[in-house]
């Protein structure tokens, strides 16, 4: 059992796997950043200033102790940060959409297999025709 493991993980489908998931996760970094760094920004100079990071609905507003320490912290449900990640994700499909159109493009096209000869159904509406005269 242990060599079948052995053969199943040294296969190159699984090492190729494990090089795309480390891959994903270092380009996930990046493609993140660049939403959260330079997109955002422009997106909410846009928008008329607003940083949709900070956007977000007070369900409960925060309590300040008489001595200025907050006792009680703020709900609030922050819409900005799911925006924020809205833009990420049509961001990262639209790269993914081009690398794979730029990947398909570079492909061989397949060449359209020869037909065998005429089909039955081919052979039949001839011999139908046939008779018919």
């Amino acid at each position: 059992m242990l060599k079948e493991f052995k053969n199943f993980i040294m296969t190159g489908n699984v090492i190729d796997l494990a090089v795309a998931v480390i891959l994903a996760g270092a380009v996930g970094m990046v493609v993140n950043g660049f939403v959260t760094d330079i997109m955002m920004p422009i997106v909410g100079n846009f928008a008329g200033g607003v940083d949709f990071a900070d956007l977000k609905y007070v369900l409960s507003p925060a309590t300040v102790g008489a001595d200025g320490e907050i006792t009680k912290p703020e709900n609030a449900i922050m819409y900005g940060k799911w925006v924020n990640s809205i833009i990420n994700l049509i961001i990262v499909g639209l790269v993914l959409f081009t690398i794979v159109k730029a990947y398909n493009k570079t492909k061989k096209p397949a060449e359209p297999e020869a037909p065998a000869g005429p089909s039955e159904i081919d052979l039949l509406k001839e011999i139908r025709d046939a008779l018919k005269k």
